[in-house]
């Protein structure tokens, strides 16, 4: 990365704001290799998606006010990671996923004591189901309620739909489900048929 950032012409002129189109494909194409593709396509998307993250640092290594490279943003890693397991590297003690979850909440709480919203740190430019996910799981936390599926019946407008949407997230949230995975899922099944009508025309 270090090479390529000294002598590609491309690479040089690069800054962190126009490698946000290639961090967010190479994340969607990870999410694909997972949910679709083979272990091959899984390694070569991860080591797509590792070169995001690479080149990024190295942008930031020639940062003239505040400088880091990988290394900085590894060791930031590390130690963020063996404050939110105290059940692996402090003595406490978890036996079940919910237990490491009161851990991880816990230390992640005394990292963000600047924080006066829950919804504070939710990236905006998360895509619109995922998004609803994590705010309606948030709205939960503070006992904020959200539209009820069925409610409304069928939509008959924007607003409604947003609604009805809502709700299903809602929905999701409760049984456990990843909403964007599932649309994702459906869609995946919705392309087949359309190719296998497409073949048989």
């Amino acid at each position: 990365m270090r090479e390529v950032r000294e002598r590609c012409v491309w690479s040089q002129q690069i800054t962190h704001r126009d490698l946000v189109p290639y961090l967010i494909e190479e994340s969607h194409e990870v999410i694909d290799a997972v949910e679709s593709g083979t272990r091959a396509d899984l390694r070569e998307e991860l080591g797509d998606l590792l070169w995001q993250v690479l080149f990024h640092a190295a942008i930031a290594a020639q940062d003239p006010d505040d400088p880091f490279d990988i290394d900085d943003v590894a060791q930031t890693l590390t130690e963020k990671m063996v404050r939110r397991h105290p059940h692996v590297f402090a003595g406490e003690v978890a036996t079940t996923p919910d237990e490491v979850l009161v851990h991880w909440n816990a230390a992640k709480a005394a990292e963000k004591r600047t924080r006066r919203s829950v919804l504070d740190g939710i990236p905006r430019g998360m895509p619109a189901l995922a998004l609803a996910q994590k705010v309606v799981g948030r709205a939960a936390g503070v006992h904020v309620d959200t539209p009820p599926a069925g409610a409304a019946g069928v939509p008959t407008s924007e607003h409604e739909l947003g609604d009805a949407l809502l709700a299903l997230v809602a929905v999701a949230r409760a049984e456990g489900w990843d909403a964007e995975r599932a649309l994702r899922e459906r869609l995946r099944t919705l392309e087949q048929d359309i190719r296998q009508a497409e073949s048989d025309a």
